[in-house]
């Protein structure tokens, strides 16, 4: 349960919420979103059209991948040409006749972004977007970032594969114990740089359950 949040996002700002697992990080996001409704306060003046991808997009769905992204389309009275588009930019047109519990979680992952993002979000909520991606899309995901939020589009993401912590003004919320607490993209006066050694193999495990926990990790040579 959070308790005395106040947040205010910024029209065309990207905000990267942190934190360990189960710390909420899920839970504020779809609060923002307006998929959970808070038990106390309010979320106000949160724009008319909203986009948000979960951490885990649900395949057991009994659609083809067509099938399931014209009918959101239709539902949010999306131009049809929509889905191809954004087929062809995250490169899964050629899966568009498969049924949705077929696809990897990679291209499951694409389907839920294009969900997401082919109403033209003003607020884009992306919760671990780039997990089990292929590496084209990987790395194009940052620039399309970028650029929505260029266009005006505020954006909340969580991200534990580091592919966005190099985005310039980047804001960042870690979310801890119940309690959300703003950073500012260039850090606060009390973080502190500590260095520490460890075994090559086992780096990444410690590096990536180092990131999950909210902390920020440079690693020389990256």
């Amino acid at each position: 349960m959070f308790r005395d949040v106040s947040l205010s996002l910024a029209a065309g700002s990207v905000t990267e919420v942190t934190g360990h697992n189960g710390a909420g990080k899920s839970t504020l996001l779809r609060v923002i979103a307006g998929l959970r409704r808070p038990r106390l306060g309010v979320v106000t003046d949160r724009p008319a059209r909203v986009g948000y991808a979960p951490e885990r997009f649900p395949v057991d769905q009994p659609f083809s991948v067509r099938a399931y992204l014209g009918h959101m389309a239709a539902l949010r009275r999306t131009p049809g040409d929509a889905v191809g588009a954004w087929a062809e930019r995250l490169r899964f047109d050629h899966l568009l006749d498969v049924r949705l519990p077929e696809l990897s979680k990679g291209s499951a992952q694409k389907v839920g972004l294009t969900q997401a993002l082919m109403d033209d979000p003003e607020l884009l909520i992306l919760d671990e977007p780039f997990a089990g991606l292929d590496a084209a899309t990987r790395d194009a995901l940052p620039g399309l970032i970028s650029d929505l939020a260029a266009g005006g589009t505020t954006v909340v993401i969580s991200d534990h594969q580091r592919c966005i912590e190099a985005l310039p003004g980047i804001d960042r919320l870690r979310v801890a114990d119940a309690a959300v607490t703003p950073l500012t993209p260039s850090g606060t006066t009390d973080w502190t740089v500590l260095e520490v050694e460890v075994p090559g193999d086992e780096a990444d495990a410690l590096e990536t359950s180092l990131r999950a926990d909210g902390y920020r990790v440079r690693r020389p040579g990256r």
